[in-house]
């Protein structure tokens, strides 16, 4: 019988980094794949030397077309095959879409929905033969218009609509599938964007470590979505109360502020 793992993308620091400690103390055996190889090799070693079992590293840029093709072969190399796929890698950039720089926005696109959909349905049939389950880790930006950040939030959006259809139709077969909101998070994700963090953080932050824990145990429990922390939870039912347009420009004064 060929061995089964949970393949985490973008595990190399943040949040990607959390769900493949948590996934790791639950006995799942990992690949792990992201552009930094130095920092996987780094985590796969501390795995290790807790006693779990030696994780499958994949160094990948997700923003590279043939990324797909080279973490299935990997997979393949290692006579392994996947019972759970956790899409985590994305970025963002923040900024007027027409200052920022086009090919980087481009490269959001990539990593967070090409990539993204490209894995979900690459493995789709594994997960299936083996009643496993889909992680994809969206934003609660999926849920807003995003002036300022608008390329990123709109993947966000993508990411909330495509995991929702795919739960739907994977539902027969036995597959989990969940999709990750979380708000404002602490990692390196602030820092590539070019995001000052302001009051949201105070008031709604959480940690990398407590977003893992509530997203495995989510996923575990075939939720349709995990909204980590109260005031998250309570975004999606606020927006109810608000015309689309006064919304709009509450993100927009938001964002220029950054």
């Amino acid at each position: 019988m060929t061995e089964r793992v949970t393949l985490i993308t973008g595990a190399s620091a943040g949040i990607g980094a959390e769900l493949a400690r948590v996934f790791a103390s639950r006995g799942h055996r990992l690949a792990l794949a992201a552009r930094r190889a130095d920092r996987l090799f780094a985590l796969a070693s501390e795995l290790k030397a807790q006693g779990r079992p030696e994780p499958v590293v994949i160094p990948c840029d997700l923003e590279a077309a043939d990324a797909g093709d080279k973490i299935e072969a990997a997979l393949t190399a290692a006579g392994v095959e996947l019972e759970y796929l956790v899409n985590n890698a994305g970025f963002g950039a923040c900024g007027p879409s027409l200052e920022l720089d086009r090919a980087r926005q481009l490269g959001i696109i990539d990593v967070n929905i090409r990539a993204l959909t490209d894995l979900s349905l690459r493995f789709s049939k594994t997960l299936i033969k083996n009643r496993g389950g889909l992680l994809n880790v969206g934003s609660i930006a999926g849920f807003l218009p995003g002036p300022g950040m608008a390329v990123y939030y709109a993947s966000k959006a993508y990411v909330l609509s495509f995991t929702e259809a795919l739960r739907k139709e994977l539902e027969p077969h036995g597959v989990r599938v969940t999709l990750l909101c979380p708000g404002p998070v602490q990692t390196e994700f602030q820092e590539r964007a070019n995001y000052k963090p302001g009051f949201d953080y105070s008031v709604l932050d959480m940690s990398p470590r407590e977003v893992a824990e509530q997203a495995y145990r989510g996923l575990m429990a075939n939720k349709r979505a995990v909204l980590p922390g109260l005031g998250i939870k309570l975004v999606p039912f606020m927006l109810r109360l608000f015309p689309r347009g006064f919304i709009l420009a509450a993100v927009g004064r938001f964002q220029t502020k950054q």
